[in-house]
């Protein structure tokens, strides 16, 4: 099966994903700066999960752009990882209302890792079918910044009950990692566009 269905239906989901953030977004009471503080916190928010929500894209796009078919279990795996981020405009709202509560930062938390987990299963669907020496799994290798992650995400669903601020940070620090899209599959596709 092709992929090009896979891409455009977890693109559009993704953009329902980033316009039901946004529409979550009050306009401030008032005409100055500072009306600008008590929407700060959902602006920040915002911003974190908007750079969440983009760096699942941009990855998304990077594992997929090395494949060239799809399986049953492929589909499945995607779906999989498109419920979690389906859910982060939900926390996201949560964790505006009062950002140092310690629930809605450590189910922040779980929802990044449990959508961390969805996107190593999809990786790890997406190697099984091509194979370890493909292009994919040698750009893949052991992970490490995945698995890096996946341990700071669980931290931080602890951290969140000792301090939230903490967990807030580990969560910059995440996407902080992730930010430069990942080199491993960089390199790969300039690869396969100098061969072609």
């Amino acid at each position: 099966m092709g992929k090009t269905r896979l891409e455009a239906f977890s693109d559009g989901v993704i953009a329902i994903i980033i316009t039901i953030m946004v529409l979550e977004l009050k306009a401030p009471h008032g005409a100055d700066w500072s009306a600008l503080g008590p929407v700060l916190p959902s602006l920040l928010a915002y911003l974190l999960s908007f750079v969440y929500i983009g760096i699942y894209w941009s990855n998304h796009h990077h594992l997929l752009h090395l494949c060239e078919r799809v399986s049953g279990g492929v589909l499945w795996a995607n779906l999989h990882l498109l419920f979690w981020l389906s859910l982060v405009p939900f926390v996201t709202e949560w964790v505006a209302e009062d950002s140092r509560a310690a629930v809605p930062t450590a189910l922040y938390g779980a929802l990044f890792l449990l959508a961390a987990i969805a996107y190593t299963i999809l990786a790890r669907t997406l190697i099984a079918q091509h194979g370890p020496g493909s292009k994919l799994g040698i750009a893949i290798g052991n992970d490490r910044k995945g698995k890096i992650s996946l341990l700071l995400y669980a931290a931080s669903v602890g951290l969140a009950f000792v301090q939230p601020r903490i967990a807030q940070t580990i969560f910059v620090v995440v996407a902080l990692i992730w930010l430069v899209p990942d080199r491993r599959i960089e390199s790969r596709l300039q690869e396969a566009v100098g061969s072609e």
